[in-house]
């Protein structure tokens, strides 16, 4: 009997112990300071904004997250602070059981630079993405009749652009006029091609291609001053 109850005693010290470390390490646990943050770039565009700058957008009660005990860190407020950049497009982050911090993001495309009375970048799905002190995108100039809140003519020719390995060779820059037509400029080249709407566009940029090339081959391209693409079953030229 009494061998049964010193057992049983032994059960309860264990229990009492195994609750007693297992109470001390989860509070060890909640109380360990976060390391300072690894930051990984994914995908092609990582010279626009520097990893110090990422791990300066994550921070909590205004101060570094490095600072701050592991308990307290909400991983989608940290999530929320870095897509708050419009330099980010995607971000996720992480924490290890041991307070590692990591932060995956994805750093925006674009594809043509506003030049007017504003300038900045559009991205690749159309949105507004700011200059870098970093690194300047060679990209094609914006100019014209823009506004930041109307920019889906702009941003679908310069997709356009963005999507065809002749035009994004030598397209230099777009040009909106105030009907909100297109023009648009070639490198090497003093001429101003005028597209029009957008309508054919595919037709009218297939006819560009084919004048370009022969205008090349019989070296007369310096010779025109407007190539009129507007009519989408010919190609009007006038010479200078």
């Amino acid at each position: 009997m009494s061998k049964i109850n010193f057992n049983y005693i032994k059960i309860i010290v264990l229990v009492l112990l195994v609750g007693f470390l297992f109470a001390f390490s989860n509070q060890r646990n909640k109380t360990r300071i976060v390391s300072e943050p690894s930051i990984k770039n994914l995908g092609e565009n990582k010279l626009f904004i520097t990893d110090a700058t990422v791990s300066k957008l994550l921070i909590v009660n205004q101060e570094p997250v490095s600072m701050q005990p592991k308990d307290i860190i909400d991983l989608n407020e940290l999530e929320s602070a870095l897509k708050s950049n419009a330099m980010i497009k995607e971000a996720q982050v992480f924490m290890s059981v041991n307070g590692e911090l990591s932060a995956e993001i994805e750093q925006k495309r674009p594809i043509a630079r506003v030049n007017t009375n504003a300038s900045y970048y559009i991205d690749d799905e159309g949105g507004f993405m700011p200059l870098s002190q970093n690194y300047t995108a060679r990209v094609p100039l914006v100019t014209g009749n823009i506004k930041k809140n109307k920019l889906e003519t702009v941003f679908q020719f310069a997709k356009t652009v963005d999507n065809d390995d002749f035009l994004k060779k030598y397209v230099i820059e777009i040009h909106q006029n105030e009907d909100e037509t297109i023009d648009f400029k070639i490198r090497k080249s003093d001429f101003t091609v005028h597209l029009g709407t957008l309508k054919q566009l595919e037709k009218k940029i297939n006819n560009f291609k084919a004048f370009y090339q022969k205008a090349l081959k019989d070296q007369v391209l310096d010779r025109y001053a407007l190539v009129n693409l507007k009519f989408d079953k010919q190609v009007i030229c006038t010479k200078k």
